[in-house]
C-alpha cells in the first residue's frame, strides 16, 4: 500500500523572547525598530478618513455606520498613511486596533503611523501584530489608571521582539492565511446568516401568535373530516374571523376581544430620588430599576436600592410580582420594550408601569403581546411621527387584541417551546466564537513558525 511522505519537521531554536518561544532555526529575531520607520506627513485634508478597527484592522471610516468617533471639522493636522503603512492605535493596541494600511488616507494625529521596510511582507506584520500572542504582549506595555485611558509609548512598541522568516516564507504565509482565513470567514457569515434568518421566523410565528394565535403562527390547524393518512389537509383558522380595528394586526378570530391597556390595569411611572441626600439611598430597603431593567425580558433582581424614607418622601410607587415595566424614553433598542418583573420593587422616571387588574388577561400573556408589538408601542404620537418619548396616557391609550383565557394559556405554551428553541439556536454562537478562535490559533501559529 502506498505511503504519503510527510514534510520533514523544521529545526527550531530558542527565540529567546517568552512570547515567542521556539522558532524555526533559520528565523531571524528582531525588534521591531528593525522594519519600521516613523512618519508623521500631514496637511493633505482632502484625502479619505481612515479608521482602526479591531476586528478588520484599517478600513476607510466611511465604509462602517458604527464607528461614532467624531472626525475632526479640520483635518489638515491629521496623519498620512501610504498602502502598507503600520498604523496603531495606542490606546487600544492591547485590543487589536492596529493594522498595516490596504489605503491611501488620513488618521487621527494621536495614532503611530510608521513605514514598513521591505524586508517584511506587509501583509505578514499584519497578521503577526494581530496574533492574540503578540497583542498580548502590547498589553503589557501599556499603561494608564483606567483601562479606557491606557496607553502605548513607541519607544517601548518599537523594542518588542518579533520573527522574521526569509522573504519568500513569509510570501507563502501570508497566502496560507490568506486563504485559511476568508474560508472560515465565509462560514462565519453564512452561519451569522442562517442565526439571523431563523431569529426573524421564530419571532414572526412569536408575533402571530400572541396577536393572531396559534394557527396563524404555524401552517393551519389539522382538519380531520379532510385528511387521510398519507394526505394532512390544515385549515387556516378554526374561527370566523373579524377586523380588529388595529391597523397593524388586521383581523383576529371572532371571539379574541380588543381592549386599551388602560381597562386592563393602572399606569404609571416612578422618579429619582435626590442622589444628594444620602439617607435616600444609605439603607437597602426596596430594589430601584432603572431602564436598562427591560433589556433582561423577565426581571429577577436589582442591583440598586433605596430606604423607605425615599419610598414615602418621592411618593414612588411600590410595583408588585408580576407587574410589567415599559421603557418610555431613549432611542435604539430601549424605548417601548416590556419586561417582567418578578420580585417587589420601584422605578425611576424613564419606565412606565402597568398593575394588572382586569381578569380577563394574565400578566405574562400582556408582557408577551406588548413586545410583539414593541414598534408600533414606540412609534405612538398625536401626530403620527415617533416621539423622543412615550407617556403614561400612551400607554394607556395603546390598544391590544385578548384572547379568552383558556387560548392565553395554550398560546403561552407555544411560545415557551419556541423560546426554549431559540435558546438553542442561540447556541450556535457557541460554533462561531470556535472558528474565531480556531482562525487565530492557526494565524498564532504560522506566524511564529509552528506550523
Amino acid at each position: 500500500m502506498p505511503t504519503t511522505k510527510k514534510s520533514p519537521k523544521p529545526k527550531t531554536k530558542p527565540s529567546g523572547v517568552e512570547w515567542l518561544g521556539d522558532v524555526p532555526s533559520h528565523w531571524e529575531v528582531l525588534p521591531l525598530r528593525a522594519f519600521l520607520q516613523l512618519k508623521s506627513e500631514r496637511n493633505q485634508p482632502n484625502l479619505p478618513v481612515l479608521s482602526v478597527y479591531r476586528e478588520y484592522g484599517v478600513i476607510l471610516k466611511d465604509s462602517r455606520t458604527d464607528n461614532h468617533n467624531a472626525t475632526s471639522l479640520d483635518t489638515s493636522n491629521y496623519k498620512v498613511v501610504e498602502p502598507s503603512d503600520l498604523v496603531v492605535n495606542k490606546m487600544k493596541a492591547w485590543q487589536g486596533s492596529l493594522g498595516v494600511s490596504a489605503y491611501k488616507g488620513i488618521v487621527s494625529p494621536a495614532y503611530i503611523t510608521c513605514k514598513v521596510s521591505p524586508k517584511l511582507n506587509g501583509r505578514y506584520l499584519h497578521y503577526l501584530l494581530r496574533s492574540k500572542t503578540l497583542i498580548k504582549t502590547l498589553d503589557s506595555i501599556s499603561y494608564g489608571v483606567r483601562v479606557g485611558q491606557w496607553d502605548m509609548r513607541y519607544d517601548d512598541f518599537k523594542k518588542v521582539q518579533i520573527c522574521q522568516p526569509p522573504r519568500q516564507e513569509q510570501d507563502q504565509i501570508v497566502k496560507f492565511l490568506d486563504h485559511k482565513t476568508s474560508q472560515i470567514d465565509a462560514l462565519i457569515q453564512e452561519k451569522q446568516r442562517l442565526l439571523k434568518l431563523l431569529d426573524e421566523q421564530l419571532a414572526i410565528k412569536i408575533n402571530n401568535a400572541v396577536t393572531k394565535g396559534i394557527v396563524n403562527a404555524e401552517y393551519g390547524t389539522l382538519n380531520p373530516h379532510l385528511s387521510t393518512k398519507t394526505t394532512p389537509i390544515y385549515t387556516t383558522h378554526t374561527s370566523p374571523l373579524k377586523d380588529s380595528g388595529i391597523e397593524w394586526i388586521g383581523e383576529i378570530p371572532e371571539k379574541w376581544k380588543v381592549k386599551r391597556i388602560g381597562y386592563l390595569g393602572i399606569v404609571g411611572n416612578g422618579s429619582t430620588p435626590s442622589r444628594s441626600n444620602l439617607a435616600y439611598w444609605d439603607k437597602e430597603d426596596f430594589p430601584w430599576l432603572n431602564s436598562s431593567c427591560v433589556n433582561q425580558d423577565i426581571v429577577k433582581k436589582s442591583d440598586q436600592f433605596i430606604s423607605k424614607k425615599a419610598l414615602r418622601d418621592c411618593h414612588l410607587p411600590k410595583l408588585e410580582k408580576d407587574s410589567i415595566v415599559i421603557a418610555i424614553t431613549g432611542q435604539g433598542k430601549t424605548r417601548g420594550t416590556a419586561a417582567l418583573l418578578k420580585f417587589p420593587a420601584t422605578i425611576n422616571q424613564h419606565l412606565a408601569y402597568i398593575k394588572v387588574t382586569s381578569n380577563k388577561i394574565s400578566p405574562t400573556f400582556l408582557h408577551r403581546a406588548l413586545k410583539a408589538q414593541r414598534t408600533q408601542l414606540r412609534a405612538i404620537s398625536g401626530g403620527g411621527s415617533t416621539k423622543g418619548a412615550l407617556t403614561c396616557q400612551d400607554v394607556r391609550g395603546f390598544k391590544i387584541s385578548i384572547p379568552p383565557s383558556e387560548e392565553q394559556i395554550n398560546i403561552l405554551s407555544y411560545v415557551n417551546k419556541l423560546l426554549k428553541l431559540h435558546e438553542r439556536i442561540s447556541e450556535s454562537n457557541n460554533d462561531i466564537d470556535r472558528l474565531k478562535e480556531f482562525a487565530q490559533n492557526i494565524i498564532s501559529k504560522s506566524v511564529t513558525g509552528s506550523i
